[in-house]
């Protein structure tokens, strides 16, 4: 399944780009049906204005984005004391099961969306693109 950027969004100072955040289709393979979910990757903030506010608001913009679209989920690896403000928490604590051995349990974090349901819970398949340029798993 080729990757498909759902959203993408910038921050930028007097025209200069200084962070930016993508949303990219996927799918979980739930017991009676193929659900479509989103992942957050990449999320980046140049490192001299990082601590300012633009991870955290380019985070609550794209979820706002992510909330008006058909798909109930929104998986990420990332750090598990940033992203639990922002309603993520250990995905296989409910339930789901990671797409690689690669990424740790702690950092594999999930966000239910309006729309999610109990029955939609199962393993996240990345897109190909995510494999074809080893972008799975925490570097």
């Amino acid at each position: 399944m080729a990757a498909r950027i759902g959203h993408a969004l910038a921050a930028e100072t007097e025209g200069a780009l200084i962070g930016q955040v993508r949303l990219t289709e996927a799918w979980v393979d739930a017991a009676t049906a193929l659900v479509p979910a989103w992942v957050l990757s990449p999320l980046s903030v140049l490192p001299e204005h990082q601590g300012n506010g633009i991870g955290s608001a380019l985070v609550r913009a794209v979820l706002d984005l992510a909330a008006d679209t058909t798909r109930p989920l929104v998986f990420l690896e990332g750090h598990p004391d940033f992203y639990p403000r922002f309603g993520f928490g250990r995905a296989s604590a409910l339930g789901f099961l990671s797409p690689s051995l690669r990424i740790p349990d702690s950092e594999f974090q999930v966000a239910r969306l309006p729309g999610h349901e109990p029955w939609m819970i199962g393993t996240l398949i990345y897109p190909d693109t995510f494999w074809q340029y080893d972008s799975v798993g925490l570097r």
